[in-house]
């Protein structure tokens, strides 16, 4: 006789945890779905994967002609604003501030004597005036006792000769007063017509001595250096590049039928192909550019012709980055990104704010160049102005 043996009983706690383990399984697929759904049918974000890192390349070029006789920066240094790159022979220069610098002592000396001159002069008048007076009261007295016979007339006739010449003398003295004043007239040492044209000459000089010193107008990275040492340049050539990573942005090419929408001001996630998602930037779009890719191209696409096929056109979005999220993260110019913009909220009257940029290297070497002028003149100016 065969025996069977009876089929086991499922444990119904296992089938209740297989069952909520394939509902979980469930909702999980399903909320991914709907998200995706809800993110790619969203029709506020624009998105693309054609975005590159843009940012400046500041130009290190020469404003005068010399050989290179220093370099102090090489390519992936970093330099901050105001730090000499590249120095320059400065014989020429310097013997050209010395000789400036001499020529102005001397018309600094040559006015005071100008001055000097004009104080003499006025000296000179009072003297004659005084002078004149003596000779005016002695003719009148004179004249008083002509008809008592005390003076005689030869006596008188010579008190006439004495005012005419002491009156002679006086205008002759006021004349000279005269011209003196007018080469001192309305002007202080420091500010007569001989004293700033030497000035402005040392200036010049101290100026080409400050421009033999090519310094980094602002803070970055040195990139494309091609200059060495010895070489002789003349003014415009371009030694190397300073790149400020801070200042990055991102040029997004949107299709032009992802473009409706999109203004100034708008919120924009970025990430870098370089960390990948685990890194967002959070920008701001600051606008569209003036055209698209092709229409700035070096040769422009000509569509006139007979087998003209139409071409989605892409117009770059320029998406401002944080400079805080830039110093945690760097990244560099040319560097693939994908760009999410959001454009629910859209004010097409708010322009950007215009962003202003300068430097202080010319100020400082023009303020230089006048503590030079100002120390010649102190030095030789004296103690009388």
């Amino acid at each position: 006789m065969t025996t069977t043996n009876p089929t086991t009983p499922a444990d119904p706690r296992a089938v209740r945890r297989k069952r909520l383990a394939w509902f979980g399984i469930l909702l999980a697929t399903t909320a991914v779905a709907a998200g995706a759904w809800a993110y790619l049918s969203n029709p506020a974000l624009r998105h693309t994967d054609d975005a590159y890192v843009g940012g400046q390349l500041v130009q290190i070029t020469s404003e005068m002609s010399g050989a290179v006789t220093r370099i102090l920066a090489d390519n992936t240094d970093w330099v901050a604003a105001g730090d000499v790159l590249v120095e320059l022979d400065s014989t020429d220069a310097r013997i050209e501030l010395a000789s400036a610098k001499a020529e102005l002592a001397q018309a600094v000396r040559n006015v005071r004597g100008l001055f000097a001159s004009d104080a003499r002069s006025d000296a000179d008048v009072h003297l004659r005036l005084a002078e004149f007076n003596k000779a005016q009261g002695d003719l009148n007295v004179k004249q008083t006792l002509i008809s008592s016979g005390a003076v005689s007339r030869e006596s008188l006739r010579h008190a006439s000769d004495a005012l005419s010449a002491a009156q002679a003398a006086l205008a002759s003295a006021q004349q000279a007063r005269a011209q003196a004043l007018a080469l001192v007239n309305n002007s202080t040492l420091a500010s007569n017509p001989p004293v700033q044209v030497a000035a402005e000459r040392v200036r010049a000089a101290a100026l080409a001595i400050e421009r033999t010193r090519i310094t980094a107008p602002v803070s970055g990275m040195v990139a494309q250096r091609s200059i060495q040492l010895g070489r002789r340049v003349g003014p415009g050539e371009k030694m190397m590049t300073v790149v400020p990573l801070d200042r990055l942005w991102v040029d997004a090419n949107f299709k032009e039928i992802q473009l409706q929408g999109v203004c100034a001001g708008q919120p924009a996630k970025v990430t870098a192909d370089i960390y990948g998602r685990s890194i967002t930037y959070h920008g701001t779009v600051r606008g569209i550019e003036a055209g698209t890719g092709a229409a700035f191209a070096l040769l422009p696409a000509q569509n006139a012709t007979g087998n003209w096929i139409k071409v989605v056109q892409r117009a770059p979005v320029r998406i401002s980055l944080d400079p805080s999220e830039l110093i945690q993260h760097p990244l560099r110019i040319g560097m693939s990104a994908e760009v999410e913009v959001d454009t629910r909220t859209c004010d097409s009257t708010a322009a950007p704010a215009k962003r202003q940029e300068q430097s202080a290297i010319h100020d400082a070497r023009a303020a230089a160049a006048d503590a030079v002028v100002r120390q010649v003149i102190a030095d030789n100016i004296g103690a009388d102005r």
